[in-house]
């Protein structure tokens, strides 16, 4: 019931992500029109395949489907590079998450729907896609990154490219993470314990962490994060500020589910959009201590 009456938190990230990369995209592809029309012929040929697939393997509603597709041509249209090379843009991490979490979404489904823990049916819904893909889009779009150039960043500004991308493809691992370590986690890991009190708690309550979907998790944020530093070129620094950021996520989630989410104030789509946030949040951190640390 919390949940239902939290709903407008929902359509809140929704909003927040549709008309920024439908409107990215938009723009970008005219742009990318003039200069390679491949470019926008293999990005739109991608997107829309995956978004096709996603659906027919009943992973995500029509419209889930459809708004993945569009973060995915947001996505490989912000990390596109001349000469274009499909595998060499976003869209090999997001094909990492989106196998990731169709595979653990589905491991031990008997066991979660007598928990009552099992995703439903008929997949995923576009807020759910929204929130945990958005903001990888929303900070490596164009816009964002123009904005970061004109900031007073000034010791990451000249790292302004492949700073964006990682702080992106920490998002992105950082879903990955958040997903795989709550389905391994229910169905491996027992009883799991609250992040705040340490108390053994049911499976798939807000909050709770087991060693194994931890572990687990950590494990999906290394692989997403090892795949879209290949497909970037993103150097050593690349992969393990990406990681690290998406661990740092994966940990914040816990922590608002285990207040936020608990008290009625969060619903889960909102902890996932913020979760990814503090992914993206933590790599410029970490920079900003270190700037001699460079990521391409």
């Amino acid at each position: 019931m919390a949940q239902d009456n939290l709903a407008w938190q929902s359509k809140l990230v929704l909003l927040a992500v549709l008309p920024f990369a439908g409107t990215a995209v938009l723009l970008v592809s005219f742009g990318w029109a003039t200069v390679s029309p491949a470019v926008v012929i293999w990005t739109t040929g991608f997107s829309a395949l995956l978004g096709l697939i996603t659906w027919k393997l009943r992973a995500a509603t029509p419209a889930a489907a459809a708004t993945g597709a569009l973060i995915t041509a947001s996505l490989m249209f912000s990390t596109a590079d001349l000469p274009y090379e499909p595998w060499h843009t976003a869209l090999i991490p997001v094909l990492v998450v989106s196998m990731l979490a169709f595979a653990a979404t589905r491991a031990g489904r008997r066991k979660k729907e007598r928990l009552g823990t099992a995703e439903a049916r008929r997949g995923r819904s576009a807020a759910q896609v929204a929130a945990n893909l958005g903001l990888a889009a929303l900070v490596a779009s164009e816009p964002v990154r123009i904005w970061f150039l004109n900031s007073r960043w000034l010791p990451l500004r000249a790292h302004s490219g492949m700073l964006m991308q990682a702080m992106a493809l920490a998002a992105l691992a950082e879903a990955a993470a958040d997903t795989v370590s709550s389905e391994i986690g229910q169905v491996l890991g027992g009883r799991p314990r609250m992040i705040t009190t340490l108390r053994a708690v049911e499976a798939g309550t807000d909050g709770a962490m087991s060693a194994v979907g931890t572990l687990a998790g950590v494990v999906a944020a290394a692989l997403v994060a090892g795949a879209g530093s290949w497909a970037l070129r993103g150097n050593w620094s690349f992969f393990g500020l990406s990681c690290a950021g998406a661990v740092f996520g994966l940990v914040f989630d816990s922590l608002l589910g285990a207040t936020f989410e608990r008290k009625g104030w969060l619903n889960n789509d909102a902890v996932n959009f913020l979760s990814t946030a503090s992914a993206t949040v933590f790599v410029p951190a970490i920079m900003a201590f270190i700037p001699h640390l460079g990521v391409g």
